[in-house]
């Protein structure tokens, strides 16, 4: 303790004497700062860099070992203050020493012990780790052994897949080798040969596929046309069923005369055959295999090309597409016009059925697109087509095939109105056509009549050519051999207007028009009445020359119109329309001009045929002195010839064209019995010669009167209103009063078809130049006097009026 007391007080006598002995105040900041930077651990790399910039590094080495010997002084002071507790320590070390050689010794009697009992231990030990080490080994090499067994027996089920060509199971397994055993496989060699032939492989598999792909595409066209063209005879054989349906229900409808009983039966026997034909159906799309293109694309899928593989399936059924646009110009197209749309309809409906069921291998939108791309290539083929035709019945054909190819392809889901509009857009030009070739048949039908009444053997032949359109005027069958009223021309023309209307109403059907009457019946109307009227009335002008010819066309044109109702009911009910509403749009008799030309042919040649007998009135003595008991010569030639005619004329002309005919032949002959009296020729003449001109026109009273077996009482008395003008002349000049004719109400009741001019101009001639003619009205005497006064006066009224 003192010695620690005594060293306490070192410091500050140090102190004292290193103030009193130190340097200014500058050199003890600066050792201050170096002490504090020692005993701080810190740089003191600034105080040297300072020393040596200001040129006194004595300074410094003195301010270190001042330092020093202050920390020198401090450890003694430790040391003097901690001396015996080392003495102490060393003594403790030293009585361990005995100890410590003890345990030594001990130690190496311990060591020995062990090393003679651990040797043969350690030589187990040593035994034991190589043994283990054996093991591992041999474990290492079982295992590989394994993964290698393994490892082959994967790539041999993969050869194997590849050989059977089961190409899917040849990838799994492929992806089984890389992602279980590649890793794991202990032979570098045998890896790298995996690693280098796992991509060949699978490079080898997508050649393959695509191979089979692309032979798919090649094989699918003609699978595609063989298709179109089956569901399009389908749609064919369902349309014939459906209008075999309606001739059926047509026919039903018009023969009222079957029982209740036969019609359910008919109809229940067409129901039957219905759903004959509709059983296979159904298996109209199920030809066709698509195993090597969902192969295709289920491979890709496997090997990650799923949307390539897509793309490059969607590119070339597009360029299939567009190869299959291509219209040949070395085969004309209604000869390919078939395979063209079969080939398109095939190409959709195989389109259809996968985007039903290939799992998303190509898109609804792009289908449309496709679609749309067909329909309008479509419709720029069918306009440039269609501009070119020149013959109706080929445009016809290839609308027919394109609404077929419409209906199939409707029911698969596709848009088809541009198609049946382009259909609609050529009707005009279609029936333009229809109206050309009709027009040219119907010229060479009625060039090829011999106006002759046409003989029918076989019953067959009257079923042909009468019942067929409706012809006869009786439901009773005639006896065989039959002579028709007709001649040839009308069956002829009959056969070429019904095929007009059923072409039309084939051309207007399926065309996505509904009620399409109205456009039938409107090219009718023009077949008629600019077609077949113009060559009928043609005909009678030119090549008609003979009384039996003008009477066969007059019957002609009678039976033409009953047939002209039958074409109209048969428009009707082709077009679905219910008779009633076709009866209630119809019109006059679209052939009334011919049906009026050929009349008047007819009542031309008659007239011709009269006047011919009517010269003979020139051997009347028109100054007789007694009047004629029997008529004058010239009329009975006249009656016996119209009593000829009307013998014939009846059994081939009805009865209201005979009485039209008569009507006008009556009227002539009256005509030139007043134009006798009014012309030149005659003079004069006296009432015997007027007693004899009525004796003549009561003869024709009676012709006419006797033809009412014939006609109607009606008809009878139209026919005698046809001798009205010479009646009323002769009952003037014969009449006791003949200045009645100058009261308005007598004349417009008994003399309205006379002439002032004619009736004082023939009265004038009752005069002779001695006056001795009009002595001999009534009797012979002075009571003539005041009727030669009434009829003086007559003349004398008459010429003032006119």
């Amino acid at each position: 303790m003192h010695s620690t007391k005594s060293r306490r007080k070192v410091a500050p006598n140090g102190a004292s004497a290193a103030v009193d002995n130190g340097a200014d105040s500058a050199d003890k900041l600066e050792q201050l700062l170096l002490s504090s930077a020692i005993c701080n651990n810190e740089d003191l790399g600034p105080f040297i860099r300072k020393a040596f910039l200001s040129g006194k590094p004595e300074t410094l080495l003195l301010h270190l070992r001042h330092f020093a010997r202050s920390k020198e002084s401090e450890i003694e002071e430790v040391c003097k203050a901690h001396y015996q507790d080392f003495i102490l320590a060393v003594d403790d070390l030293k009585s361990l020493l005995s100890d410590v050689d003890s345990l030594k010794s001990s130690l190496s009697d311990s060591n020995s012990r062990l090393q003679s009992v651990a040797g043969p231990l350690l030589s187990s030990l040593d035994a034991f780790l190589e043994s283990r080490t054996v093991s591992q080994n041999v474990n290492l090499a079982l295992e590989s052994l394994a993964n290698c067994s393994r490892l082959i027996e994967v790539c041999s089920r993969s050869n194997y897949h590849l050989s059977n060509n089961n190409l899917y199971m040849a990838l799994k397994c492929l992806d089984s080798i890389e992602t279980e055993f590649l890793d794991k496989t202990p032979s570098s060699t045998l890896k790298r040969m995996l690693e280098k032939k796992i991509p060949e492989i699978r490079a080898h598999i997508e050649r393959k596929v695509s191979k089979e792909f692309g032979d798919w595409l090649v094989e699918i066209r003609v699978v595609s046309r063989n298709l179109g063209q089956l569901a399009i005879g389908q749609a064919s054989s369902a349309r014939q069923r459906e209008e075999d349906l309606r001739i059926k229900q047509r026919q039903a409808e018009e023969q009222s005369r079957l029982s209740l009983r036969d019609c359910v039966y008919a109809l229940q026997e067409e129901d039957d055959d219905e759903d004959d034909h509709n059983a296979p159906s159904n298996d109209s799309n199920s030809s066709f295999d698509l195993t090597p293109l969902y192969r295709a694309y289920h491979i890709h899928q496997t090997l990650g090309l799923e949307d390539r593989f897509k793309q490059y399936y969607f590119e070339n059924r597009k360029l299939q597409l567009t190869s299959d646009f291509q219209v040949s110009s070395m085969t004309p197209f209604l000869e390919s016009h078939q395979t063209f749309f079969a080939q398109i309809a095939g190409f959709f409906i195989v389109e259809d059925r996968i985007l039903r069921t290939g799992g998303g291998l190509i898109s609804k939108l792009e289908v449309e697109n496709l679609w749309e791309t067909a329909v309008s290539k479509m419709c720029s083929v069918l306009e440039d087509q269609f501009s070119r035709m020149q013959t109706a019945n080929h445009l016809l054909l290839i609308k027919d095939y394109v609404s077929l190819l419409g209906v199939t392809l409707r029911r698969y889901g596709y848009p088809v109105d541009s198609l049946l509009d382009v259909l609609s857009k050529h009707r005009d030009k279609y029936h333009e056509l229809l109206l050309s070739d009709c027009r040219r048949q119907i010229s060479e039908a009625l060039a090829a009549d011999k106006f002759e009444q046409m003989l029918m053997k076989k019953e067959y032949e009257y079923s042909m050519n009468v019942l067929s359109f409706q012809l006869q005027t009786s439901d009773i069958v005639p006896a065989f051999p039959y002579v028709s009223p007709f001649s040839s021309t009308v069956p002829d023309c009959c056969r070429i207007v019904r095929s007009f209307v059923e072409d039309s109403v084939s051309f207007m059907s399926y065309g996505g028009q509904l009620d399409f009457y109205d456009v039938v019946k409107k090219y009718l109307d023009r077949l008629l009445s600019e077609v077949l009227d113009e060559d009928l009335s043609k005909l009678i002008n030119t090549s008609v020359h003979g009384v039996s010819q003008a009477m066969q066309m007059a019957a002609n044109m009678a039976v033409m119109e009953r047939a002209c109702d039958f074409f109209f009911r048969h428009a009707a009910q082709l077009s679905g329309i219910p008779l009633r509403m076709a009866e209630r749009g119809r019109r006059q008799f679209p052939l009334s001009r011919a049906r009026d030309v050929a009349e008047d042919m007819l009542s031309g040649l008659l007239k011709a045929k009269v006047d011919g007998f009517m010269t003979l009135i020139e051997n009347v003595n028109w100054m007789a002195d007694e009047p004629p008991q029997s008529g004058n010569e010239y009329l009975n030639e006249v009656i016996i010839y119209l009593e000829t005619l009307v013998s014939t004329a009846q059994q081939i002309l009805p009865a209201q064209v005979l009485k039209r005919v008569l009507q006008d032949v009556l009227s002539h002959i009256s005509e030139r019995i007043v134009g006798e009296l009014y012309g030149d020729s005659v003079k004069r003449f006296n009432v015997n010669a007027i007693m004899g001109i009525d004796v003549d026109i009561r003869l024709l009273e009676s012709f006419a009167d006797n033809q009412a077996p014939i006609f109607s009482d009606g008809d009878a008395n139209q026919l005698k209103m046809a001798l009205a003008e010479s009646r009323q002349l002769i009952n003037l000049l014969l009449s006791n009063h003949p200045e009645n004719f100058l009261n308005p109400v007598i004349r417009e009741k008994s003399y309205n078809t006379l002439d002032y001019k004619k009736v004082v101009t023939i009265s004038e001639k009752l005069r002779d130049s001695s006056d001795r003619l009009f002595g001999t009205f009534g009797t012979r005497g002075a009571k003539q006097n005041p009727k030669k006064k009434s009829l003086d006066a007559l003349i004398k009224r008459l010429r003032e009026v006119s």
